[in-house]
């Protein structure tokens, strides 16, 4: 378990990381070499050729892109523990997207030649195909949450997503979610103004509570009625 220690809790308790078997999981970090980011910084841009396979271990990361109007959205928060970027490696298709640090981040990244290496490995190219399927299922949520016609089931659904790490889909959630105002709306793909009205209505009915730079979930059961009612 020596090279166990190289990793953060938060990737060894990360679904897919543990249930790698053990073997895969240090052929794994073998092929692994750490990179930092600072706030800010990208750790590739859309159509960039693909660069690595990457995990996080501390730090928080955003996936995102410009809408028409030149205006960026966000379409998911990357947390410790996740590992991504497996699409573009198996491919060889360039990045659909930016990803970029949102705080000073640290990463393993597996390069070209080590990845195919670790995919010659029947283990390791089951798991790939695994995550490949929960990255996939998580972004048909996200189309069906933007064809969704209510606003406010819309924040509810995407709310409830943030308090299980988004991409990560904690079993447990949180009460709290860490999450601006301004971020939200780029989420969403709404006004900040439109955000803050349906989030006062939404605190007033006792679903929520605001704090500065966070959101408290008060009644996941609330949330939910506001997704099946509208």
């Amino acid at each position: 378990m020596a090279l166990m220690t190289d990793t953060s809790d938060a990737m060894r308790t990360n679904l897919w990381f543990s249930g790698l078997p053990h073997a895969a999981q240090e052929a794994l970090m073998r092929h692994c070499e750490p990179v930092t980011l600072h706030a800010g910084e990208y750790l590739f841009r859309r159509g960039d050729a693909p660069n690595g396979f990457f995990g996080l271990k501390c730090g928080k990361l955003k996936a995102c892109t410009l809408r028409e109007d030149g205006k960026e959205a966000i379409l998911a928060v990357i947390e410790a523990g996740n590992w991504f970027g497996q699409t573009s490696m198996t491919s060889r298709q360039p990045r659909l997207r930016d990803v970029v640090a949102l705080e000073r981040s640290t990463l393993f990244v597996v390069r070209a030649q080590a990845f195919d290496a670790l995919m010659q490995n029947q283990a390791f190219f089951r798991a790939i195909a695994e995550l490949q399927t929960l990255h996939m299922n998580w972004l048909y949520r996200m189309v069906e949450d933007a064809t969704l016609h209510s606003t406010r089931a819309r924040i509810a659904r995407r709310l409830l997503l943030l308090a299980s790490g988004d991409v990560t889909m904690l079993s447990q959630s949180r009460p709290d979610v860490a999450v601006s105002h301004d971020t939200l709306a780029m989420m969403l793909g709404i006004t900040r103004q439109t955000l803050s009205l349906e989030l006062k209505a939404m605190a007033e009915q006792g679903a929520i509570v605001l704090r500065y730079g966070r959101i408290e979930i008060i009644s996941k059961e609330m949330l939910c009625s506001f997704q099946e009612s509208h």
